[in-house]
């Protein structure tokens, strides 16, 4: 599949001009420089041929930062097929222009001149000067306004072989109008409140309606899924600023996939790429680090709300701590989004090398004391820098993703949750006894479980806690949450 990289300075354009040819707001845009840091890939239909579209990061220098996303970009560019240079048409051709686009040349590659923000036909002539790049291919366009876009796009369309053309579809437009959206407020909960251990296990989700009396007439009903989704697994990596997200996404990938620099928050747009490991499909996600509400900033809030979204979508998080660092309030914070969105969850102690390692049991006992609500979630010390130890996690999330996806027969839970009953019996309420008729699995990723019982609301949390806890010494279920559902019989 041919590679189409769009390069650029900052602020012409580019992710704009991204977003419109995948046809939704993917890449975050703004006004500010710098925004886009990392390469993103999306696949892309140009009228009915396919293509790998990557929006890179602004041709910039001045520091650390920029140095390496202007290195990103240009190494996108040399593995690509068709370049499009994107310049600013408000602005006369600057010599720094001219130097980059004549580079990319010098590549072999197939090189087309972007000419932005020709808003209407005045500007047209703003054109003219850009013609003294030497250059056939330049085309002067609108992405904001959508004009002139198609003429691009054909010459695109030329530059793609004919073995990529999507086979029996309807041709469709080549270019969506993406209609501007109300900006959304990304609200970052300071959850000051006193956790209740009763949440942790309790959900509202649709159930079956349960007819039958019988414990072992269910016949183990449950409901349907994909069952591809168990061989694809969504991790995403999350943590604050600075912990090492990206370094530990390149050393799993194996390559320099993102960004990596001293600067904090450096990531902006989530970055996502998929392996293949076992027969499995890892999918990992490089989010932006989180900070607290009141330092977040301009692009911040888009990014933080692209990591909620993330997270939505995800199956497993790899939450990633700093070992060489106090741990801070912020960093539970950002562990409770697992816990709120019922995720598998790996917790990562990162920068291991630089850890005091006599402090061992010290600092997992710290983790166990803080992160209380992820006390199921299996704990691995690493170093993403050296890659020492980070060959572990693909295992681990393998197994987890099988504890996450599992399903136990009624039978069986049935018979731990008798043996639970026996040795502690319901406590009664306001004098009234509590039964419990039954258990089943209804659903998985994770496994969720209904207690049929006649009084619903008798359920204490602390029994709750106590089945939980006998549940998992008799079923592997680590590294995953396990939700109870508490109901009447015939109750949807």
């Amino acid at each position: 599949m041919k590679k189409i990289a769009i390069i650029g300075r900052p602020n012409v354009g580019k992710s704009s001009l991204f977003n419109r040819l995948v046809k939704k707001r993917d890449a975050i845009t703004s006004e500010q420089a710098g925004t886009t840091r990392d390469v993103k890939r999306r696949h892309v239909t140009i009228i009915n041929k396919q293509a790998l579209l990557l929006d890179t990061g602004g041709l910039d220098k001045g520091c650390e930062l920029f140095d390496k996303i202007k290195e990103k970009s240009l190494e996108a560019a040399k593995k690509a097929d068709i370049i499009l240079y994107m310049v600013d048409g408000k602005s006369i051709p600057e010599e720094e222009d001219k130097k980059l686009f004549y580079e990319l040349q010098t590549l072999g590659k197939d090189v087309a001149l972007v000419v932005n923000k020709i808003d209407n036909d005045k500007m047209k002539e703003n054109l003219w000067d850009y013609y003294e790049f030497g250059t056939d291919a330049i085309f002067g366009i609108s992405v904001a306004h959508n004009r002139s876009i198609v003429a691009l796009l054909d010459w695109v369309y030329e530059k793609i072989p004919d073995s990529d053309t999507i086979k029996d579809e309807d041709d469709e437009d080549d270019v969506n109008i993406i209609e501007e959206d109300d900006e959304d407020e990304f609200d970052f909960n300071e959850q000051n409140e006193e956790e209740e251990d009763d949440n942790f296990f309790y959900t509202d989700i649709n159930e079956e309606e349960f007819e039958d009396d019988s414990i072992f007439a269910q016949n183990d009903k449950i409901k349907e899924f994909d069952e591809n989704d168990i061989n694809h697994i969504k991790i995403s990596i999350i943590g604050r600023t600075n912990v090492g997200k990206s370094s530990l996404l390149n050393a799993l990938l194996g390559e320099e996939r993102s960004v990596v620099s001293s600067v904090a928050g450096t990531t902006i747009d989530p970055i996502d790429e998929s392996i293949e490991y076992k027969e499995k499909q890892l999918t990992f996600v490089d989010t932006a680090g989180l900070r607290r509400r009141g330092k977040i900033l301009g692009i911040e809030k888009f990014a933080l709300m692209r990591t909620k979204e993330m997270l939505e979508n995800s199956n497993m998080a790899l939450v990633v701590l700093d070992a060489s660092e106090p741990f801070l309030d912020l960093d539970e914070k950002i562990a409770g989004l697992v816990d709120s969105n019922r995720l598998a969850c790996i917790i990562v102690l990162n920068k291991w090398d630089i850890a005091k390692r006599e402090d061992y049991d010290k600092i997992i006992e710290e983790v166990r004391d803080r992160f209380k609500f992820l006390a199921y979630a299996p704990i691995i010390t690493l170093s993403a820098k050296s890659h020492k130890r980070v060959d572990k996690l693909y295992d681990m999330i393998l197994e987890i993703n099988e504890n996450y996806s599992q399903r136990i027969p009624t039978s069986k839970l049935n018979e731990v949750l008798e043996k639970a009953m026996r040795k502690h019996h319901l406590p009664s309420m306001h004098g009234q006894i509590i039964k419990i008729y039954y258990a089943t699995q209804y659903e998985t990723r994770p496994p969720k479980i209904a207690i049929v019982m006649n009084k619903p609301r008798g359920l204490h949390f602390t029994y709750r806690r106590y089945l939980t806890n006998k549940l998992r010494e008799a079923f592997n279920f680590t590294g995953t949450p396990v939700l109870f559902k508490a109901k009447k019989r015939g109750e949807k």
